[in-house]
């Protein structure tokens, strides 16, 4: 069935060759995923039954590095809800919207119930998929999901989603244009986990002395951070009302919830005015201040190195400042980010879970550090120039992301032709 009025509805004039068809049953059909019986629980150990989550589920690919799997004795009870490499799933529960396809070697792997499935398609499978990824089905999505602690995307919602259908051929150009696009999107992703994971492996070599660099030598020396530091956060009476976070301001407002990558992002940064910047100076920031969190995800540490303007803390997060020559704060940031500091908070909380990060907790932190400053600075430089590596290839990435998002737009809709 045609969809009348589309061009009105949605404000996309599209070809007049072109078509508006609803997804089912003119397109493909719309089947859910299922949970495991009550009494099972998907598992690591390998059986030849895997189970997709919406936690596995990237834009347009699934992310298999810690799938789970079915057990054999309850596979029965749930495989007519499998998923096959020529359908394309979109995650109805949770996060929404995610839409993408199963490698071959997992065809026919079960689906949560937190998914749908398209199966049955009758145009190019990937320009479905694309035009599923499309902002005018995910406007669709955030508009019509239901409300609750945790929203949902109905069954009947994707299958009334509108599809802009170009001729066979023409969505065969469109999907070639684009996977070409994601393909160089794919490499760069790659590339980028590659040297994080390189660097991390630098990291823990070089903060713990396992490797030295040349020129260096000598014992590292045992210290305590909080006997060498002074640590500072906005005490209690000093707590902000919402009313007091502004969206401008004389100063920014650093929040645990802005730590990101190791860095504050400072276009996510609330702002307060002149008098609270001034009430408490101990927690005034500056470039080559260290940072810490001390409530909610305890732990997340950055560097302060682009600040241009004031800023100060929200409680929930430590200044850390060196008050001695016994370390640098750009070395002992990533100390921070190191198994060291990691396994420290793993013993405080005892294989529990810990909420708050106390000053008294940071006297127990005792650890190693090279024998001066020249030494602790020549390893934090390497860090720093792999970290400026990796921002440079996430910026590229992020481009990427942003101008094959703007050909899907032009190319979906009509606006540019291939043929």
């Amino acid at each position: 069935m045609v969809i009348k009025d589309f061009d009105e509805i949605y404000g996309i004039e599209i070809p007049d060759s072109w078509n508006v068809e609803k997804l089912e049953p003119k397109i493909g059909n719309v089947k859910s995923g299922k949970r495991l019986p009550k009494g099972f629980y998907v598992t690591d150990m390998h059986t030849n039954h895997p189970y997709i989550r919406v936690i596995d589920m990237r834009e347009g690919y699934v992310d298999t590095s810690e799938l789970k799997y079915v057990p054999d004795e309850a596979f029965s009870a749930i495989q007519n809800y499998r998923i096959y490499k020529d359908d394309i799933y979109i995650s109805v529960a949770g996060t929404l919207g995610i839409v993408g396809q199963i490698p071959a070697y997992l065809d026919g792997a079960n689906l949560t119930e937190n998914a749908n499935r398209v199966t049955n398609i009758k145009c190019n499978v990937k320009y479905l998929m694309y035009w599923l990824m499309s902002s005018t089905i995910q406007n669709i999505i955030s508009q019509t999901q239901t409300l609750g602690a945790q929203p949902k995307l109905a069954l009947t919602r994707i299958r009334n989603f509108p599809v802009i259908l170009p001729s066979i051929q023409e969505q065969e150009k469109i999907v070639e244009v684009l996977s070409n696009v994601d393909t160089l999107i794919t490499n760069l992703q790659k590339l980028i986990r590659k040297k994080k994971d390189i660097r991390q492996g630098t990291l823990q070599m070089l903060v713990t002395g396992k490797k030295r660099l040349d020129g260096f030598d000598g014992e590292w020396v045992k210290i305590n951070l909080s006997k060498n530091s002074k640590l500072k956060a906005r005490i209690g009476w000093q707590g902000l009302t919402t009313a007091e976070y502004l969206d401008e301001g004389y100063s920014y407002l650093i929040t645990g919830t802005d730590f990101k990558d190791g860095q504050i992002d400072w276009n996510g940064c609330h702002y307060v005015d002149y008098n609270r910047y001034e009430q408490d100076p101990n927690i005034q920031v500056s470039n080559g201040d260290l940072l810490l969190t001390k409530d909610g995800t305890i732990g997340k540490v950055a560097y302060v190195a682009d600040l241009t303007r004031p800023a100060t803390l929200n409680s929930g997060v430590f200044l850390v400042k060196p008050i001695t020559d016994a370390y640098t704060a750009h070395f002992m940031f990533y100390v921070l980010e190191s198994s060291v500091f990691k396994d420290f908070l793993q013993q405080l909380s005892a294989g529990s879970t810990i909420n708050h990060l106390y000053q008294k907790d940071l006297v127990k932190f005792d650890l190693y550090v090279p024998p001066t400053k020249e030494e602790q600075e020549a390893i934090a430089g390497i860090l720093f120039d792999m970290d400026s590596d990796i921002h440079r290839r996430e910026k590229k990435l992020s481009k990427y992301q942003k101008i094959k998002q703007g050909m899907m737009e032009e190319l979906l809709t009509g606006k540019v032709r291939l043929m």
